[in-house]
């Protein structure tokens, strides 16, 4: 089985400009596509006013960036009292933009690549997902589940 980029990628997507606010990406995300393999999108590509992506905003990298800076320097969140505060974080919180967030050191792949290769960087980097690019253009995503999937489904 030959696989590349082009056969698995997903062209159907959300991105958002890197200057909305982060409740838009919240809201985004949380009415993500399901593709067709059932798995239900994350993330957002993040893209400049050139419509080039300039970074990834995740669900995890929300809820990362919802906690207090201080927990971030070792401090133990079990210590502390918690009650009642959610609501102030998330006020908070939404004040911010997408840039202020985003995953910024994007590795994309090509068109061309073959699976392995782009299995081979998403493992090493630890990355759910892939950018496609063609001339620095956005132009569709490999996830890791739907490579999962397609490799696995008929088997």
């Amino acid at each position: 089985m030959t696989l590349y980029a082009k056969d698995i990628m997903v062209s159907n997507f959300d991105t958002i400009h890197m200057d909305a606010p982060i409740e838009e990406a919240i809201i985004k995300i949380s009415k993500g596509k399901v593709r067709e393999t059932g798995y239900k999108t994350i993330s957002l590509m993040v893209v400049d006013d050139l419509n080039k992506l300039c970074g990834v905003v995740s669900m995890f990298d929300i809820l990362y960036h919802l906690r207090p800076d201080f927990l971030n320097f070792g401090i133990d969140g079990e210590e502390l009292q918690w009650e009642g505060q959610i609501k102030t974080l998330i006020d908070k919180f939404k004040d911010k933009k997408v840039h202020h967030i985003m995953s910024r050191n994007i590795i994309g792949a090509d068109m061309d690549d073959h699976i392995m290769i782009i299995l081979d960087r998403m493992v090493k980097k630890k990355y759910r997902r892939l950018p496609v690019l063609k001339n620095d253009k956005l132009i569709g995503i490999v996830y890791l589940s739907d490579i999962y999937h397609r490799l696995f489904s008929n088997s």
